[in-house]
């Protein structure tokens, strides 16, 4: 294995900067701390970066072609990013994770969208819902059981989406029955599951109660291999397509009590805010995609691509388009970086998610698609890199909460700041 590949785990383990680790409720004191840029890194978040910026490039990059194009992970870069400690960025080293703060993770999923967004999301979704919803309401039991599995060898799958059940999460049909000793029978199907045929591991909501509607959900931890689990169909995508996407089935799927996750009908308050924290992990795939997509077209029309006699980028209609590009990428980065930062501190970081999400999914959107038009028919084709970015660009807008959802959660908290 190249030097490049080697877990940075153990490096960052020696660094003498930690970040304090915060309650909901304990805010960061940073009187005596110096103004220092949003994007600042610290020495820990820092050497994430450049780690995994060069995992990225020498190991991720060579295959990003090809997975795309099967519609499937390679199986040594799953194991790859386990062994790089990416799969457990913010699990703690006594359950064999990173030990590292949320930015951190914000870091790393921002520096593998540049080069491979499908591999980004894969530990995204992996990191900030499934790791995070066993640290923040898992019991004690259930931390041992699962936390390091999910560090250094199994995949997580986040379960809320259903056919009917998309922006209106809480319309769900799942239905779980609780039977006199105590288990728990789960029935009906989730759609649009996000790492689903890789996963061993699936964080399944279900309604308890529907006569209390939404106040009914709870969620469920659940083995790939419990008997009436199945995978009904895997999804054929425009983008991200080494991403898999499926269709679950759960037919009278049995769990005992401690499959439950924290507290009956308490689900509802717990996808909400997995979401909240986890929109601003897709806004950071967005931003990382964004810059991945302006790189690989700037060097190419600074470089290569002439035209009437000299370099594309030489132009200065060509370098407005560049300098506007880049611009809108570090606007959206600096949203990402502040809702992150925000949320590290225990201040309200909801609008700021949501805006982060909303702005770098349309910043994803313009520059992956202008840097297509930049490169003019290298751009078109599939030999590079140009068409991938912007088809994997499109679901930025769609999951984890689409656009109008993003756009309603910022107009609703403005009001309420804004009236009475």
């Amino acid at each position: 294995m190249a030097s490049s590949s080697r877990p940075f785990m153990r490096a960052l383990a020696r660094s003498t900067v930690r970040t304090p680790k915060l309650s909901a409720c304990e805010p960061l004191d940073i009187t005596d701390i110096p103004p220092t840029p949003i994007t600042h890194l610290s020495e820990t978040e820092a050497l994430m970066k450049d780690q995994v910026s060069k995992f990225a490039s020498e190991v991720i990059l060579p295959k990003s072609r090809e997975m795309d194009e099967a519609e499937k992970m390679d199986p040594e870069i799953i194991e790859q990013c386990f062994e790089q400690g990416l799969m457990g960025i913010e699990i703690p080293e006594e359950y064999g994770g990173a030990g590292m703060n949320f930015t951190a993770a914000i870091v790393a999923i921002e520096e593998l969208a540049r080069v491979d967004p499908s591999v980004s999301v894969m530990t995204d979704v992996h990191n900030t819902l499934v790791n995070t919803a066993i640290l923040k309401y898992g019991s004690e039991k259930t931390k041992k059981d699962w936390l390091p599995q999910l560090a250094t060898n199994t995949i997580g799958s986040f379960c809320l989406s259903e056919p009917i059940s998309g922006s209106d999460a809480f319309a769900l049909k799942t239905r779980a029955t609780k039977q006199p000793d105590g288990s728990y029978l789960l029935s009906g199907s989730k759609m649009w599951i996000t790492n689903s045929l890789e996963a061993g591991f699936f964080l399944v909501f279900a309604n308890l109660d529907p006569s209390a509607g939404y106040k009914g959900i709870s969620a469920f931890l659940l083995p790939r291999d419990t008997p009436g689990f199945a995978i009904a169909k895997k999804e054929k995508k425009l983008g991200i397509k080494a991403s898999s996407t499926c269709v679950i089935t759960l037919d009278d799927v049995h769990l005992p009590a401690s499959a439950l996750l924290g507290r009956e009908g308490e689900g509802y308050k717990y996808a909400i805010g997995l979401l909240n924290e986890g929109r601003i992990g897709i806004a950071a795939q967005m931003t990382g995609l964004a810059l991945g997509a302006w790189e690989n077209a700037a060097r190419y029309v600074w470089n290569d691509r002439r035209q009437f006699g000299k370099l594309v980028g030489e132009f200065q209609g060509m370098q407005h388009q560049l300098a506007q590009a880049y611009t809108e990428i570090q606007a959206a980065r600096g949203l990402v970086y502040n809702a992150a930062r925000k949320k590290e501190a225990g201040e309200e970081f909801v609008a700021d998610a949501a805006m982060a999400k909303l702005f770098s999914s349309q910043v994803a959107g313009r520059v992956s698609g202008s840097a297509i038009e930049w490169m003019g028919g290298m751009g078109f084709v599939r030999e590079g890199l140009a068409e991938k970015y912007w088809r994997d660009s499109k679901i930025g807008a769609i999951y984890e909460g689409t656009s109008n959802i993003q756009l309603t959660t910022i107009a609703k908290l403005l009001q309420k700041e804004y009236t009475g």
